[in-house]
């Protein structure tokens, strides 16, 4: 049997640079009653930026869930679907009373090619999301 894992992680977090030059490109959504981001499998639309509450991450194989991780607010979510164009590999649930905007992934993308300095502070984000996997790997 597969055991879950439940955790806060701040692997998702902006810095408060990044955090500026992105929140002022995003567009805020509206969530509706609808929370649900984006689903594991799915093809990328963009990052997801939270800006305030949590959103909920969730790794799922066949009825179980391997991952269950909470990011708070300047967490980017989707960055390595988006940069990679691959479907997302979580699925994201914005919990209650939480705000996010979106950054489409063609203009995210276009910010990647075009402003190094945000890139590398993408990355440094990346980084932090890649040690978090492989630290909830080995356990």
């Amino acid at each position: 049997m597969t055991q879950t894992m439940t955790q806060t992680s701040s692997a998702f977090e902006a810095g408060p640079e990044l955090l500026r030059d992105l929140e002022r490109r995003a567009r805020p959504i509206d969530l509706g009653e609808n929370r649900i981001l984006f689903r594991q499998g799915e093809a990328a639309r963009g990052v997801y930026l939270v800006r305030k509450g949590m959103a909920r991450l969730t790794r799922q194989s066949g009825n179980e869930f391997l991952l269950v991780v909470e990011a708070g607010p300047g967490s980017l979510l989707g960055v390595p679907a988006v940069i990679g164009s691959k479907p997302y590999s979580l699925t994201a649930e914005a919990m209650e009373g939480a705000e996010l905007s979106l950054l489409p992934a063609e203009y995210f993308v276009y910010l990647m090619h075009t402003e190094p300095m945000l890139s590398f502070r993408v990355l440094k984000v990346l980084a932090e999301e890649v040690r978090f996997a492989r630290d909830a790997f080995a356990h």
